[in-house]
């Protein structure tokens, strides 16, 4: 699998989202994409499915520790004290002794990012948390909570598909040596009909799922947590390591949607 590698993080560039799946649907789909080649799994406390995550790591025939895990502090839990204990009570769903990533699931008006942030350098320290990062942020949420903290930043995992560009931000993440994580990243199966796509696709085998994972995986310091529950679409996402977009191809995909396409040449990855 390939990664990205911000700091000391070094993060698979495709792994599986689970939200809004729980229970044994979870847990089955956990274990079946570690199983295919999976070695990143998303989670949050928001998702009420931790302990099915962990459950389907564990059953897994894959060492934890190959296993890059996120999980996300819910918005209730930003305040130090909350922050704290509630990512002790993450650890025991999980059944685990470290996250390798944590992130604030979105901004609160609240607790101030600074706070939030202490807390999660706390954490690091104590070695409860490898890697810390942030998610819904905008560029200047993303700067402050940059600022804020004595460790780096390895991510801010926002929607961006297609059909929801993130432009200015991935500028800003890649100038500060930051990943964008992009969930819904196959926009709720619209992709899959999207006649440029589909067109794309036909040229290599491919869906247009698989050109849209693609897409985002070809540019610099992206990375895409799909979800899926079934091993045929588990495995589908992940068979997009054999073709390569060309810059032609690349550029339709950007200009979906009437998009603009001129300032993302030399963003590629190689």
């Amino acid at each position: 699998m390939l990664s990205v590698t911000i700091d000391d993080a070094t993060i698979p560039i495709l792994g599986l989202g689970t939200a809004p799946m729980t229970g044994r649907k979870c847990r089955v789909a956990v274990k079946q994409a570690l199983e295919l080649g999976y070695r990143h799994v998303d989670t949050a406390q928001m998702y009420g499915n931790e302990d099915a995550v962990g459950a389907g790591i564990a059953a897994a025939a894959v060492d934890r520790a190959d296993v890059f895990v996120t999980t996300k502090l819910n918005r209730s839990n930003l305040a130090s004290e909350k922050a704290l204990s509630s990512v002790e009570a993450s650890l025991d769903r999980l059944n685990m002794a470290y996250i390798d990533l944590l992130l604030i699931h979105a901004p609160s008006n609240r607790t101030p990012i600074a706070e939030t942030i202490e807390a999660m350098n706390d954490l690091q320290e104590r070695s409860l948390v490898h890697h810390i990062g942030v998610s819904n942020f905008s560029v200047k949420q993303t700067k402050a909570a940059i600022e804020a903290s004595a460790t780096p930043l390895v991510t801010n995992q926002v929607k961006y598909n297609p059909y929801n560009r993130q432009d200015e931000l991935l500028e800003f993440c890649i100038d500060r040596d930051v990943s964008l994580t992009a969930y819904t990243p196959l926009a709720k199966g619209r992709v899959a009909n999207d006649e440029t796509l589909v067109a794309i696709g036909e040229r290599y085998g491919k869906t247009g799922a698989q050109v849209a994972l693609r897409w985002l995986l070809q540019q610099s310091n992206v990375i895409a947590i799909p979800k899926a529950s079934s091993a045929e679409h588990l495995q589908e996402n992940l068979d997009v390591f054999d073709f390569e977009l060309t810059d032609e191809e690349m550029d339709a995909v950007f200009a979906v949607e009437g998009g603009l396409v001129d300032r993302f040449r030399g963003l590629f990855r190689g």
